[in-house]
């Protein structure tokens, strides 16, 4: 691969305030990139979102290679032992292949910020929530994209196997890949998240999309069946309005050139596979395109032989990658408003993010403190950058760090970005303040919430929040 070019890569990155995360990059069995993006460092896991599914999908395929499941199984056979609600002739006909190609015909709705995964989160077992769904169309008919689906395949993997899809996968797959450092969160019947919320480091990434490169083998073992890998990268349903096909619990894209195959999470989570250039690439960030770097690693793959040594690009790169875990740093100015606001604390009014109140307290002109109040735990105080360069703090979900930085936007207004960095999340908050009170907008990048308005104030009950 060219050096220069994938260089060039980490000058795009910079000069557009990209947040990628990560870039892994393994062509012919070889890292040839490896750069993490601070503040997202190496050893750290990531939410991979819907990655999880392609994961999911991969655990059935081993359950099935070890006779666990079945691939044409029908449900009702898989939970024999419960009722089954709006049982009907379709319904008798859903298999375990339908869940891994979302043509299940279940009545599932993936718009409003997928509906039916929030309902069934609701509910008090998510595995019967989906099960007992309508049918709206004949399985295999239609894809519809179902979180729902994928977490009732896990349930199924359990139900086969006695274990969560996270024990199965310890023993069948993430320990024999030397996968040791991951998070993956089940509800209160022991299932793991089928559609998301697996935790994995991007190596770690990149070893599941060398799997799947090589038809399911590892080494000198066969840890996926190898029809079964096969099958899962040929399309077996296509969705509406686009080009891409989907596999098992993968998306297809084989008209492009070179052809590749991904597992794909909303932030820009992704592991791409090509296997006309033999080539994985693992992205993780909080919100951005991966095409967009993506167009540079194409044009890196210049040749499928040894390019002649170039020394000067291979240390540009070097570089680059070194530089890419560093901060640039700036400055904030600090206006009169900063002391009379600093150390109060403002109640803040109903609003879906769980806050509470806050205290924001400045003491110079390079870091600043924020103190959030919330409903569901106890939240340390963390510290905010004032200088451009973001003040990275311990503690945050699932374990991981938290980068949160700030500025003043006008003599009124402190804008401060908070990011979750490996949990994908990063929301900016804006706080405009007039007297006792403060107005707090926030935002989040990939859209989890928009448009949330919450009144604070350090004098009497805050009215409620409003969510635009």
């Amino acid at each position: 691969m060219d050096s220069e070019v994938l260089a060039n890569a980490f000058d795009y990155v910079r000069e557009h305030q990209t947040p990628i995360h990560s870039l892994t990059i393994i062509r012919n069995g070889y890292v040839v990139v490896d750069a993490y993006f601070w503040p997202f460092q190496r050893g750290q896991y990531h939410d991979v979102a819907s990655v999880t599914k392609s994961v999911t999908t991969t655990l059935a395929g081993i359950a099935i290679g070890k006779h666990a499941l079945k691939l044409h199984q029908p449900l009702t056979s898989v939970f024999a032992a419960q009722d089954i609600a709006n049982l009907d002739e379709r319904k008798k006909r859903l298999t375990v292949e339908h869940l891994m190609t979302m043509t299940s015909g279940l009545d599932c709705d993936a718009s409003q910020g997928e509906i039916t995964l929030s309902r069934m989160r609701q509910s008090s077992d998510w595995g019967r929530f989906m099960l007992d769904l309508p049918m709206r169309d004949e399985p295999g008919s239609r894809f519809e994209y179902c979180s729902g689906g994928m977490h009732l395949l896990s349930a199924a993997i359990t139900k086969a196997t006695g274990q969560s899809a996270f024990d199965f996968a310890r023993r069948e797959l993430f320990g024999p890949l030397g996968i040791n450092h991951a998070a993956w969160p089940m509800d209160n019947h022991g299932v793991s998240y089928g559609w998301g919320d697996l935790h994995l480091e991007p190596l770690d990434m990149a070893k599941l999309g060398y799997l799947w490169l090589n038809d399911g083998r590892w080494e000198d073992r066969q840890l996926v069946p190898t029809a079964w890998m096969r099958a899962a990268v040929r399309p077996q349903a296509r969705p509406e309005g686009g080009d891409e096909k989907y596999g098992y619990g993968l998306w297809l894209q084989p008209d492009r050139k070179p052809s590749l195959f991904e597992a794909n999470g909303r932030g820009g989570q992704r592991i791409s596979v090509s296997p006309e250039k033999n080539v994985v690439v693992v992205f993780t960030g909080g919100e951005f395109e991966p095409g967009d770097i993506g167009t540079f690693i194409l044009a890196a793959l210049k040749s499928d032989r040894p390019l002649p040594e170039n020394p000067a690009a291979a240390a540009a790169l070097s570089a680059a990658v070194n530089d890419a875990a560093r901060p640039l740093p700036s400055l904030s100015l600090m206006p009169p408003l900063a002391k009379a606001v600093s150390g109060k604390r403002y109640a803040l009014a109903e609003n879906p993010l769980g806050l509470n109140a806050l205290t924001l307290t400045f003491s110079g002109a390079e870091a600043a403190q924020l103190q959030f109040e919330l409903k569901s735990r106890n939240e340390p105080s963390r510290p905010i950058g004032l200088d451009g360069t973001p003040r990275v703090s311990p503690d945050g979900n699932f374990g991981l760090p938290v980068a949160v930085s700030g500025r003043w936007e006008s003599n009124s207004t402190f804008v401060f970005d908070y990011n979750e960095i490996g949990n994908i999340n990063a929301y900016r908050f804006r706080l405009t303040f007039s007297g006792d009170d403060v107005d707090v907008g926030v935002s989040e990048r990939s859209r989890v919430i928009q448009g949330v308005r919450i009144h604070g104030t350090t004098a009497g009950r805050a009215v409620s929040g409003q969510v635009h």
